[in-house]
Parts: structure tokens; C-alpha cells; sequence
């Protein structure tokens, strides 16, 4: 009897190790988007046009969306950095152009400098040219500097400056109120200095276009702002790319990543058939977008399980260019606000680091008697990467409430979730802050 007993106890012990691996409690993974939502969805403006702090940031302040700002930052008061031409006097470039038509050698001085002769209109010129260059059509925007310089000498230009449509439409706003609002959650960064064509700028000048406006938003406000820029025009000019990402760690025009695919804005390319693990997937919202088509996008990232779409607005009620409606943008968060649930809406500059510290992150668990302790680290620079991980750990089946610590912070109180595979927790941790320690919490009484 006494054999059978102590038979049974050991087969009992068997069993309950056996279900205790098959729970695979302490089993820890990052999930693929924060809180363990199937995709994320970041709302980005361009140049900074008034209406869009004046219109469209109350409607998001109000359902607590986070947006990104591209802004321009040679027009607002108090930036040490404006618009200039850096190299030889102008007086020198234009008597040249009446010896030696504009070649490959002298392209990319002249088109930097013709915005900057002391001419009204002259700065048109400039964007066009640039069109038709990163469009291919090289020989074309040749002739039109030609025709830009042969203009000024016959003085078919008035006297003085013009700035471009871009930079009129941005003026009124100032650094004080960007600091508040990024108090209110929001991301700002560089859409440059003057908002040019960097593809046809010479180097001096396009460094000073990029570095200058990354010294201003530093200046004004500090250094979690000079993370992410985007150079005007969605431009994808390899050269451009190469200088800007010295220089910024995260462009929306080009963000090459082995484990991210980019679908820009002029792509017909349907993200769904992708097999990276990310998509970065851009729509351009214009005035005649229909509101079907950008609730289309949503429900597209609904569907999927690796689909990050980056929205991109640009004018809001009649400022800027391609304006939209306040009242269609509000219908339209609205929307995105009620899929929250399983949307991730959060800044260009949040989901980048979010990508970026999970590839680069490892975990480590180890389960204890009433505990289970996990450690997450890493290898990416610690004072720019400090975006907290969602980690999906399992605990015991008969853990009805968790609490989760990390080194030096509050305790979260965590609810359980079921799936195939046991009980488990999502809980937040920051990379490279200590271990983590999962514990069984106190039961409702």
C-alpha cells in the first residue's frame, strides 16, 4: 500500500512539472508593437504652416494623439540660422553664366545660389529645377537656371527677396509655442532651414540647410527634438540621404533597415503582400482624398500584424499646401481614435526607436520559487534609446493578478491574458534600466 502511495506521489510530482513546462512560465518575448497591438499609425505635417497648430493640434490634444511636426525653421523668431547663400559673391556667379552655359560642373552652385541673387521670383526657379532634376530631366533644368540667370541680367526681376510659398505659409508661429506643445506630447523636427530642393544644392549649402536647422531645434528645445527630420519634398536622392543621415537618425524620405520595408508616398505597392517583419507604409492625405480611402488605410493596418502607416498632412483650412478641412481631419482621428485598441498611434520618432531597440534587443529570464525576474538589454546608444519595450511573459495559470517592478520605479499592477499557449502578462520595461521582477499580486477579496 505504502508502495503505491509513494508511486502515485511521484507520478503526481511528474504531472505537475510536466504542466508547469508546458505553461512555459517565465518565457518572455518583445512584442512587435507597443501593448501588443497589431500595427501603428503615426500622424506627420509638414513645414509647419500655422492652421496646423491653430486647427488641427486641438482636435488631436483632445482625443490624445500624438502627432510629428516637420518644421521650417529659418522664419521663426529668435532661430540664429535664416536663409543664405554660402560660397563665392553672387555678383561673380552671374557674370559667369554669360560666358559658360550651366553644366554638370557649375549645376549645383548656380541652382543654390539663384534663390539668393537679391531678386524677387528668382527662388521659383530654384524648386523648379529641382523638380526636373530628381525627376531625370537634367538637360531641362539646365536650360531653365540659364533662363533664370539670363533674366537677371537683362533685369527682368524686381529688386529684393521672396521666400517661398512654403516658408510665407509658416510664419506666425514661434519657439515658445512649440515647446508647449511638445509638453503635450508631440514630436518636432527638421524640414530644414529654408524648405529647398537639397537635391541640386552643393555641399556647403546643403549642410548648412541640414545642420543649421538641427543647431536651432537643439538650441530651442534640447536634444530629444533633432532625432528625426524630413528633407523637403520627399525627396529620395541617394546623395541627400547619405549626408542627412549623418546628421539625423531617423528621415522619413529614406530609412534603410535590413528588417523594414518603405513604401513611400508615390508607390501603388500594396503593403499587405510584403513579407519584412516591418512596413513602413506612407499615404499622403490631399484636399481631394476621399475620406473612404484614408478609412481604407486604417482598417489595411487592422488586417495585417507588421504594417506601420505614416500619414503625411501638409495645409489645414486654407493655409499650406493641399488643405484640408479641420472639421474631415477630426471625423478622420475620430476614426483612427476608435481602433485604438488594436492601433498603435504614436510619433514618427517613437515607432523608429520602438523598431529599432526590439532588433537590437536581447531578453533574459529566470524563474524563482514566487517570482519570475527578466532582464532586457540593448546595444543601441543608451541616452538616445530609452523608449520603454512591451514584453509578453508567462506566469503560473494560477497567478489571478501580477505585479510587475523594475529597478528604482513603480509597481505596475497587471491583469493575466489566456492564449493556446498558458497565462501571460504585457507589461512595459525600459531596455538597459535593470532587471524586472514578476510577481504573484494581492487577490480581490
Amino acid at each position: 500500500m505504502m508502495l503505491r502511495l509513494g508511486w502515485l506521489m511521484v507520478v503526481g510530482v511528474a504531472l505537475a512539472a510536466c504542466d508547469r513546462k508546458e505553461e512555459k512560465i517565465g518565457q518572455t518575448e518583445i512584442t512587435a508593437w507597443q501593448d501588443g497591438k497589431k500595427g501603428a499609425i503615426s500622424l506627420t505635417y509638414d513645414d509647419g504652416s500655422i492652421n496646423q497648430f491653430k486647427k488641427a493640434l486641438p482636435v488631436m490634444n483632445r482625443m490624445s494623439l500624438p502627432a510629428t511636426f516637420f518644421i521650417i525653421t529659418g522664419q521663426i523668431p529668435g532661430s540664429q540660422y535664416q536663409g543664405k547663400f554660402i560660397g563665392r559673391p553672387v555678383k561673380e556667379i552671374i557674370a559667369e553664366t554669360a560666358r559658360t552655359p550651366t553644366n554638370k560642373e557649375n549645376f549645383f552652385e548656380r541652382a543654390s545660389a539663384v534663390g539668393f541673387l537679391g531678386y524677387q521670383g528668382t527662388i521659383e526657379y530654384h524648386s523648379r529645377a529641382g523638380a526636373l532634376f530628381e525627376a531625370g530631366k537634367v538637360d531641362e533644368a539646365y536650360r531653365l537656371i540659364d533662363e533664370a540667370y539670363a533674366k537677371v541680367r537683362k533685369g527682368d526681376f524686381k529688386p529684393g527677396n521672396k521666400s517661398s510659398a512654403e516658408v510665407e505659409e509658416a510664419k506666425g508661429v514661434f519657439w515658445e509655442d512649440l515647446r508647449n506643445y511638445a509638453k503635450q506630447g508631440h514630436e518636432f523636427a527638421s524640414h530644414t532651414v529654408t524648405h529647398p530642393r537639397l537635391a541640386v544644392l552643393d555641399e556647403p549649402n546643403l549642410l548648412y540647410e541640414l545642420e543649421k536647422s538641427r543647431e536651432d531645434i537643439l538650441k530651442q528645445m534640447g536634444p530629444a527634438y533633432t532625432f528625426s527630420a524630413e528633407g523637403p519634398y520627399g525627396t529620395e536622392n541617394e546623395r541627400v540621404i547619405k549626408y542627412a543621415h549623418r546628421i539625423y537618425p531617423a528621415l522619413r524620405n529614406r530609412m534603410p533597415e535590413p528588417f523594414l520595408e518603405e513604401i513611400n508616398r508615390g508607390s501603388q505597392t500594396q503593403p499587405g503582400q510584403s513579407k519584412k517583419e516591418y512596413v513602413q507604409w506612407q499615404r499622403g492625405a490631399l484636399s481631394k482624398t476621399a475620406p473612404e480611402l484614408m478609412q481604407a488605410w486604417v482598417d489595411t493596418v487592422a488586417a495585417h500584424d507588421n504594417l506601420w502607416l505614416v500619414l503625411v498632412f501638409h495645409g489645414v483650412d486654407g493655409i499650406g499646401w493641399e488643405a484640408i478641412p479641420s472639421e474631415r481631419l477630426d471625423a478622420y482621428f475620430q476614426y483612427i481614435k476608435q481602433r485604438e485598441d488594436s492601433i498603435w498611434v504614436a510619433t514618427f520618432g517613437d515607432v523608429t526607436k520602438y523598431m529599432r531597440e526590439r532588433k537590437n534587443a536581447k531578453v533574459q529570464e529566470r524563474v524563482e520559487k514566487d517570482k519570475i525576474i527578466v532582464t532586457l538589454n540593448h546595444s543601441l546608444d543608451s541616452t538616445m534609446y530609452t523608449l520603454p519595450l512591451t514584453l509578453k511573459t508567462y506566469v503560473p495559470s494560477d497567478w489571478a493578478s501580477v505585479v510587475v517592478r523594475q529597478e528604482g520605479k513603480e509597481e505596475q499592477p497587471v491583469s493575466p491574458k489566456k492564449d493556446q499557449n498558458g497565462t501571460f502578462v504585457f507589461f512595459r520595461a525600459t531596455p538597459n534600466a535593470g532587471p524586472i521582477e514578476l510577481r504573484r499580486g494581492m487577490s480581490a477579496i
